[in-house]
């Protein structure tokens, strides 16, 4: 990143992650003043007054899914005074960088994956008035990504490059969305596992006879909603991702490219 520093907000909680690996990206900017605020406490942060402090917000939490060892997971809806602080965020122009398991937060709050663009289910779900199946995970791919568009958030970045990360077969909501990145990774069930097999039936790594439809390739893209931008890259699993220089100067673009919209 370069210019002036940008304030940024990091929000985590609701799902694992290494930690040190994982902030030390934000260490690498030197344009980058970063705080720390994990979930649930950060809630009292999506207000327009006290969000003004920040200039993006980088969401890698999974907030509203409360797991279950003996039972599937249980969906739980934000209040309404959230709903509406956070909303009014979007509407004022707050800029909004979600990352990986961030797509699936929210699951019983519709409006929240229409503002990223997509879902990524835990359990079948009605999605857009229609039934849709559980989505598919699958860790340690190696794979080769094409940049679809010239873009500040893709400016520097070769045509294509490979990363080692955890994938998703998820919804995406293709024709609301501005796409920059696909994976060349093949979307059938077969190549994934289902998700509701791992957090409702504690069978891991686990597709046999999951009838999964085909799914989208983009990995990456941009929304603008209200006066806000917003970014949403599906790279960031553990370590080995969060080491990539790719995925870390699609990160520092996708940061900056939201905070100056402001």
């Amino acid at each position: 990143m370069s210019g002036a520093d940008h304030r940024v907000l990091v929000v985590t909680g609701g799902h694992p992650y290494e930690a040190e690996p994982f902030f030390a990206m934000f260490d690498a900017y030197p344009a980058l003043r970063w705080t720390h605020v994990p979930q649930p406490d950060a809630q009292n942060l999506f207000d327009v007054e006290r969000a003004s402090a920040y200039d993006a917000l980088v969401l890698y939490d999974m907030p509203g899914i409360r797991f279950h060892q003996d039972a599937g997971p249980q969906f739980i809806a934000p209040d309404r005074d959230y709903r509406r602080r956070f909303m009014a965020l979007v509407e004022a122009g707050h800029g909004f960088v979600f990352l990986h398991h961030a797509i699936a937060g929210w699951p019983a709050w519709p409006e929240y994956g229409e503002l990223i663009g997509g879902r990524f289910l835990y359990l079948p779900q009605t999605v857009r008035g229609r039934a849709r199946q559980d989505s598919g995970y699958r860790h340690d791919v190696s794979h080769r990504v094409r940049v679809l568009a010239q873009h500040p958030v893709t400016e520097g970045l070769p045509d294509t490059f490979s990363i080692t990360d955890e994938l998703y077969l998820y919804e995406v909501f293709e024709s609301d969305v501005n796409p920059l990145l696909a994976s060349e990774h093949d979307f059938v069930a077969e190549n994934f596992y289902s998700a509701a097999r791992a957090v409702r039936d504690h069978r891991m790594f686990d597709n046999e006879g999951w009838a999964h439809p085909p799914g989208s390739a983009l990995i990456g893209w941009t929304r603008e909603v209200g006066r806000s931008r917003i970014v949403y890259l599906q790279c960031g699993d553990g370590p080995v991702a969060y080491a990539n220089p790719q995925f870390r100067q699609l990160l520092g673009n996708a940061i900056r490219w939201v905070a100056e919209s402001r």
